[in-house]
Order: structure tokens, then C-alpha cells, then sequence
């Protein structure tokens, strides 16, 4: 009966993507040379959750964490008001040089704020210098969701929204940890610790959602 489920739910995903439209040539670019490459972009089902937020929230500022090769800031540029600016976190050269150049052929290079280093360090700045941002996308290194939190409240306005990406990890974060390999089990403990902490923050409404690979959705009170 389970196998029955997943496949239903396989064919409902790829029934779902089927019904994309494509993107800008640039996008489609980028996305095709990112899955030639095994680099991890946003599933095409989040994809589209994270622009219709963008559109409905139209936010000014909009910080994300993890940056990759450009896919998903460009895919927000897209569709942000022509007023709004990104900053984006990348710590690994080799997908730094690619952003780089991906922003810098687009028509956003100039509302795309690349900050290269550890993310820790650079969001501990951000926040030391009050820096605020209505739309925030966590998509990075996932042992850290928990350890990166207080500095990403901080830098959350009454209202504004927090997405964090990849949470349900393939479906693993519903075993126990003793059926998780060794080498794993710090990262699952930690996003269990994460979700638990997003679910019962006092200044935080969330949303757990099965979209992709599980998006939780936060919106300050």
C-alpha cells in the first residue's frame, strides 16, 4: 500500500511540473547547465511557491542564504518590484564564480548583492548592523538551520517571512535516528531541532508544507 502511495504522489509531482511554464531563456540556461552539472537547485514546485510569495509580498529587501549558481536570486529578481534589491551568501568558490558571471549577464547585476565567505559570519554582521529584510530564503548547509536562527529572527520585521528549503530531506526526517547513517544523524537531528523550534517560537506562525523537499513557511508576528 505505501509503494502504491509514493508512486501516486511521484506521478501527481511530475504531473504538476508538466505544467510549468518555461522561464526566461537566461533562467532555462542556467537551470539546464546546474542539473548537467548534479548542481542542487530549487525543485520547479518551489520554485514556483517561492515567486508567487515574492509577487504577494512585493518585498523591498530580500536576503537569501545559499546562493549556488544564481538560479533561484534570479529567479526572484524576476519577479520582485523594480525597487527591490537581493543579498545572497555563497561559500563555495567554484558555484561563486558561476553566480558571479550568471548575475553579471542578466538585467538584475545591479539589485544582486553577492556576499562570498562563511554565512555565519556574514549574517552575524547583518544582524549586529540591524539590517532588516521582509523575505528571507534559507536553501543552505542544513546541519546549521538551527545555529543560524536567532541571527535570521533579528533580521525578520513584524510580518515578515522566512522559507527554509529542503527540510524533509528525501522523507528521512520522519525515521528515527538509529535507522539514519552515522555520518547523518547530526544534520537530521538538527533540522528535527529546527522544525521544533520554528513550530514553537512564540514570534513566529509556521507552516510545514510537503512542496519539493519540504518547505516551512514563518511569518513574524
Amino acid at each position: 500500500m505505501e509503494d502504491d502511495r509514493l508512486i501516486t504522489d511521484t506521478r501527481l509531482t511530475n504531473f504538476i511540473r508538466s505544467l510549468e511554464p518555461d522561464g526566461s531563456e537566461n533562467l532555462e540556461r542556467i537551470r539546464r547547465e546546474a542539473l548537467a552539472a548534479e548542481v542542487p537547485i530549487i525543485r520547479d514546485e518551489t520554485a514556483a511557491l517561492l515567486k508567487c510569495f515574492i509577487r504577494m509580498m512585493k518585498p523591498e529587501r530580500i536576503l537569501e542564504v545559499g546562493t549556488a549558481v544564481g538560479y533561484s536570486a534570479l529567479l526572484m529578481a524576476e519577479v520582485m518590484p523594480e525597487s527591490a534589491e537581493i543579498v545572497t551568501i555563497e561559500n563555495y568558490p567554484p558555484r561563486i564564480e558561476i553566480a558571479e558571471k550568471n548575475f553579471r549577464e542578466s538585467p538584475y547585476r545591479d539589485r544582486i548583492q553577492l556576499r562570498t565567505g562563511d554565512a555565519g559570519e556574514i549574517l552575524s554582521e547583518l544582524a549586529h548592523s540591524d539590517e532588516q529584510f521582509p523575505f528571507i530564503f534559507l536553501d543552505a548547509a542544513k546541519g546549521q538551520y538551527p545555529v543560524w536562527f536567532p541571527d535570521l529572527l533579528s533580521m525578520l520585521p513584524s510580518g515578515g517571512v522566512l522559507m527554509s528549503d529542503n527540510i524533509l530531506q528525501d522523507g528521512s526526517i520522519i525515521e528515527s535516528r538509529y535507522v539514519i547513517e552515522r555520518r547523518e544523524r547530526t544534520i537530521h537531528q538538527r533540522m528535527r531541532d529546527y522544525l521544533f523550534t520554528l513550530k514553537h517560537s512564540e514570534e513566529l506562525e509556521t507552516a510545514i508544507l510537503t512542496v519539493g523537499d519540504g518547505v516551512a513557511v514563518s511569518v513574524k508576528k
